[in-house]
């Protein structure tokens, strides 16, 4: 009875943390999706800067903007990488 009991605590307590590691999962991709598409708004404004002839400004935002982009996709990587090691 007391293995029942143990076994059905250990299988409530795999559901919880699989539970939990999803939705940590879908928040990662969540918040990579918002990230970047912020960044690409920022690159499209650094563009902008440099087609009105604020060349300067429009580098530094468009390069710090595209630079972000990376970063935040590689976030996103090792967010999916990790869902799928743990799906596995």
């Amino acid at each position: 009875m007391n293995d029942k009991l143990t076994s059905n605590s250990d299988s409530t307590v795999e559901q919880i943390i699989a539970q939990e590691r999803l939705r940590q999962a879908r928040q990662s991709f969540n918040l990579a999706l918002v990230t970047t598409t912020t960044c690409i708004l920022i690159s499209f404004a650094g563009v902008g800067l440099v087609f009105l002839g604020k060349v300067n400004e429009g580098t530094i935002t468009a390069t710090g903007g595209l630079a972000s982009i990376g970063y935040c996709l590689k976030l996103s990587k090792d967010a999916n990488d990790r869902l799928d090691q743990w799906h596995d």
